[in-house]
């Protein structure tokens, strides 16, 4: 039985078990019985390639697994931060999760803790990265990560806020890890940036708060409307919806009054007429202006109409 001649070049492959492996099963796979043509050898050579490399990854994971059953916790540590310094996150952050408990009373603690809280925020983990940060922060308050630590917490916050529809959790823990770091590092170069996604945040809830009142107001559900409104324009004085809030409101009181029953009608549509003057006091020139005076006209009408109804009976 003759065998293929197959002139490959060991300067390109090294001769180990793996590479072997390789050569075996990629004449295995040939199976030709003639001198390879130019066009089979580099099709040959890339299959060898191929399968050179995927014994080289399986032969690594398997290194990594002996290692994670290891009891050679230096030998852990000292790969954990390689594989960190490799960018190799994942692998980074599950042997520092297996090490920390045994350094937790070390001088090395801080260090890994941060390194694994790192992994974390480095894999876009925010959820896990935050807790890392905020359980470091609490460990070692004058730490030399502390003041970053406090900061990137907040952050962690700042990407964990969803959009305004949902709840807003994440985006007050947020402003409140942002405003604790301003108070407690007020020189550090980072307080611009707290700023300015404060303000982005804060304005997130407005919104948030303007939907839930609107959703009342579309829902006709006028008395719910009348009172989230209310509680919005006293928690968010600046608010780029502040007009139309105070006009969804007082429209929201007029027709409370106006699907009232008749005994409680006079009082409501006294309310609606104070509203009234309160926002043209406010916004003069509104561009709710046709349904604002709409509004005061029916509602004058109906308290002009009552007072006389009132005179007569005295009389």
């Amino acid at each position: 039985m003759k065998f293929a001649v197959i002139p490959i070049y060991t300067q390109f492959v090294p001769v180990t078990g793996p590479a072997i492996l390789a050569i075996i099963i990629a004449v295995l796979f040939i199976g030709s019985k003639k001198m390879l043509t130019l066009r089979n050898y580099f099709s040959m050579r890339f299959r060898l390639y191929t399968l050179f490399v995927i014994s080289v990854l399986v032969s690594s994971c398997g290194e990594y697994e002996k290692l994670l059953k290891s009891t050679d916790y230096d030998l852990k540590k000292a790969k954990a931060k390689e594989y960190y310094e490799a960018g190799k996150y994942a692998k980074a952050s599950e042997l520092f999760s297996q090490i920390l408990p045994r350094f937790r009373a070390t001088d090395e603690a801080e260090e890994l803790n941060w390194l694994n809280a790192q992994s974390s925020y480095k894999m876009k983990d925010y959820l896990m990265a935050g807790t890392h940060f905020k359980s470091l922060i609490e460990q070692y308050p004058f730490g030399k990560h502390a003041e970053e630590a406090t900061f990137l917490a907040a952050k962690c916050d700042y990407f964990l806020s969803p959009s305004a529809r949902l709840d807003q959790d994440n985006t007050r823990r947020a402003i409140e890890g942002f405003n604790m770091f301003m108070n407690r590092y007020g020189a550090s170069p980072l307080v611009e940036e707290c700023k300015i996604l404060v303000r982005e945040l804060e304005e997130k809830l407005v919104e948030k708060s303007y939907l839930s009142a609107r959703l009342y107001y579309d829902m006709g559900q006028y008395k719910s409307a009348i009172v989230a409104l209310n509680n919005s324009l006293k928690e968010f004085t600046d608010s780029k919806y502040r007009e139309e809030m105070m006009y969804l409101k007082l429209n929201s009181l007029f027709l409370y009054a106006e699907r009232s029953l008749p005994a409680r009608q006079k009082e409501r549509y006294q309310d609606t007429l104070d509203d009234y003057f309160s926002f043209m006091e406010e916004y003069p020139q509104s561009k709710y202006s046709k349904e604002i005076q709409k509004i005061h006209d029916v509602t004058a009408k109906f308290l002009k109409a009552g007072s006389s109804d009132n005179l007569v009976n005295i009389q």
